[in-house]
């Protein structure tokens, strides 16, 4: 390594150590600035590199007076590098975590050990990067110093997996999976062994002692009747009231919605539990087989049971684990249903991967899959006759699929099959009634959301007596739930000339109003969306969902910009800030638009953001154009410091030089009840024909006396410009 380089990293990374220490000091008084929390959330990106590298550090530090490596330079200068970089990338994520740290949510004793784990790895690392050539730096020093930094850097990984996985992640597989003794049926409460088990498996990562992200924990009764910051958690008796529901019905691409994109989501069963639990008076003490027998929570829970305590004896032998993980990928599991049992559930995933063969290769297993789950998959009818050849099968996922339910028939050789859903397909009366005659082993089947009627539920249920028929949030016609709001189709909101409007929603059958005059639609007057509907201007449009059984959705908004103009060259005058740098000067015309969340990583390409200093920038076209207005879409967030710009300048003129102002437009500044919000701004003026134009945006120079920060320069953020 070059001497000068050298020299300069060992002083950055003396800094770093003093810049730490400095964080340590003040860490209760600290305020993280918004720009700065992008920063923080890179923490977890970074950390397994300098991991890396010190284990490979320490590895050859062990090493090192041996007689082979004491005499060889490429050794020790390879070690010199590779100990200084170590140490320089973990001050650099120790920092970015003390920074996320202080971000709401992240607390508790493990959040300490990790904290004080990690800056003990730096300190180790740093220590003997400097002290590694000092006179009493011999063989023993080396290796317990070597060793001790693993050690911790172990430590420091175990506490940081606790804070994101949940307690003991990584010792469990050492441990062995922890085996509790099965709950009979009689014995099995409602909430302890069928709701709080959802809780565990798909959210209490994140709301937990050491992680209570919205204020929100989930791991007694007494904080989930508590609620989080944002309010109780469920209404009892009222699902439709109830916040969970509306957060885990809620797209998985909104910001709000549970559990987050990325994680294991709920199955519609899961979810059908929440609703029904709620509906029942969200019970904390009761048993399963308190409820009525015809309840549908009671029917849905009793199968997570073994009546009496006792285990279905399976008669086929276990498939060999050679096969099992040879047909196992990335989208398709296939795991044992018990420990020791033979029987197989598989699961499928992925719907733009999913090809009839993934159900074909699973012949080799036709004797133990027990449950095969192809919820949300592209099965067409003629599916069914491969997945016949499961002649163990018990339970058969189809919801949402693609069947119209017309090759049922070849269904009718599974002897064993007890649970089918069918729910989101286009089966009818006529589809159903000779299959569930064939299939005599039949229990349940789910057909909420489907061509069925109410009536001819109810003329299935009396043919087939045995059979009970989930119609999933019909069941009683009391407290439906609340539809999800409707959503935006188009690839893009952003046209030239006309764009025909695409709105949609993930169940079948619903009816979507709307209006595009501010007022907000109903089920009565406002126009039913059709397919090919045009809008030729700019235009806002709220919207809501509406089927027969359900309450309608919250409104939801949408925005469509007509921008009729795309320079040819866009040139920015003034520099953006270093967090927001977006695409740069191809930004403003990309027809990518920002969603909140700026200053997370998955957005922060699509916003660019100025705060020191004037948004500049000219934009030309080849051929002249004739122009009449100019709108810059902004976020507004004002209790994290991004307002609206104080004022929108538009310039143009036929040459670069000589350019007259067109218009001025000044928003107003927004208070303290001001919602967020992303809204375009700008001026409106005489036609003018132009070759180029010199947009002006001045961020707000002082935020107002009401804010936390006031006085202080707000952020502008802008992701499109539309040229009408």
């Amino acid at each position: 390594m070059n001497s000068k380089v050298k020299g300069g990293a060992e002083q950055v990374l003396m800094a770093a150590g003093i810049f730490i220490l400095f964080l340590l000091l003040v860490e209760d008084r600290l305020v993280v600035p918004v720009w700065l929390q992008a920063v923080g959330r890179m923490h977890p990106l970074l950390l397994h590199f300098p991991i890396t590298l010190l284990l490979l550090a320490m590895g050859m530090e062990f090493f090192r007076f041996r007689s082979t490596y004491a005499t060889n330079p490429f050794y020790r200068t390879f070690l010199d590098g590779l100990l200084l970089s170590g140490a320089l990338l973990s001050a650099l994520t120790v920092i970015m975590g003390l920074l996320l740290a202080q971000e709401e949510g992240y607390t508790g004793q493990v959040l300490t050990w990790h904290k004080w784990t990690g800056v003990g790895v730096f300190a180790l690392a740093a220590g003997l990067y400097f002290c590694r050539y000092a006179s009493w730096y011999k063989v023993g020093a080396a290796r317990t110093g070597a060793a001790l930094t693993v050690l911790v850097l172990l430590l420091a990984g175990h506490y940081g997996a606790t804070l994101t996985h949940g307690d003991g992640f990584l010792v469990e597989p050492l441990m062995g999976q922890k085996q509790e003794d099965p709950v009979p049926l009689e014995e099995a409460l409602v909430f302890d062994h069928v709701i709080q088990p959802i809780f565990q498996q798909k959210c209490v990562s994140c709301h937990n002692p050491e992680k209570i992200k919205g204020g929100l924990l989930l791991t007694d009764e007494a904080s989930i009747r508590k609620g989080g910051k944002t309010g109780k958690l469920f209404v009892s008796g009222n699902p439709e009231q109830s916040l969970l529901l509306q957060r885990i019905h809620l797209p998985e691409e909104e910001k709000k919605h549970m559990p987050p994109k990325g994680k294991v989501q709920l199955t519609t069963e899961e979810m059908a539990l929440l609703s029904w639990w709620i509906k029942g008076r969200a019970d904390f003490r009761k048993k399963v087989v308190d409820l009525p027998p015809t309840d549908s929570l009671r029917i849905l829970a009793a199968g997570l049971f073994n009546p009496g305590g006792t285990t279905e004896f399976y008669t086929f032998a276990a498939a060999d684990e050679a096969i099992i993980q040879k047909l196992t990928t990335n989208y398709r599991s296939i795991a044992p249903l018990a420990r020791e049992s033979p029987a197989l559930s598989v699961n499928i995933y992925n719907k733009n991967e999913y090809a009839p063969e993934q159900i074909e290769e699973l012949s080799e297993l036709k004797k133990q899959i027990v449950f095969l789950n192809l919820s949300k998959m592209p099965v067409k009818d003629a599916d069914l006759k491969k997945i016949s050849q499961f002649e163990n099968l018990q339970k058969l996922n189809l919801n949402f699929t693609d069947i119209t339910g017309k090759r049922l028939g070849d269904l009718s050789t599974l002897t064993k099959l007890k649970s089918l859903s069918l729910a989101g397909t286009q089966v009818t009366y006529s589809d159903l009634r000779k299959p569930l005659g064939a299939i005599k082993s039949l229990q349940t089947v789910s057909v909420w959301n489907t061509g069925l009627a109410d009536s001819d539920v109810q003329r299935l249920q009396k043919e087939f007596p045995n059979i009970h028929f989930i119609v999933g949030f019909r069941d009683d016609g009391e407290n439906p739930l609340r539809l999800n709001p409707p959503q935006v189709g188009n690839r893009t909101t952003v046209f030239t000339e006309s764009l025909p409007m695409q709105l949609k929603h993930p169940i079948r059958g619903v009816q979507i109003r709307y209006t595009t005059d501010g007022t907000q639609p109903d089920s009565v007057h406002s126009p039913v969306f059709r397919e090919g509907t045009q809008l030729r201007t700019s235009t806002s449009v709220k919207a809501r969902a509406y089927k027969e059984g359900w309450l309608g959705s919250e409104v939801a908004q949408f925005h469509f910009y007509r921008s009729t103009h795309k320079p040819d060259s866009v040139r920015l005058l003034l520099p953006l800030n270093r967090v927001h740098q977006a695409e740069g000067n191809r930004t403003f015309f990309n027809e990518k638009l920002g969603t909140f969340n700026a200053n997370s990583p998955a957005w922060a390409n699509n916003w660019a953001g100025v705060r020191d200093n004037d948004m500049v920038f000219v934009a030309e076209f080849k051929q002249p154009v004739t122009i009449s207005s100019v709108a810059l879409r902004t976020m507004v967030e004002p209790e994290n410091g991004i307002f609206p710009p104080a004022t929108v300048e538009v310039w143009g003129g036929t040459s670069e030089s000589q350019m007259k102002l067109l218009g001025t437009y000044r928003p107003a500044v927004p208070t303290k009840e001001t919602k967020p919000s992303l809204s375009a701004y700008g001026p409106t003026f005489k036609p003018q024909a132009v070759t180029f134009i010199r947009i002006v945006a001045r961020p707000l120079n002082e935020m107002p006396a009401w804010h936390n920060n006031k006085g202080r320069k707000a952020l502008l953020l802008v992701d499109e410009v539309f040229v009408n």
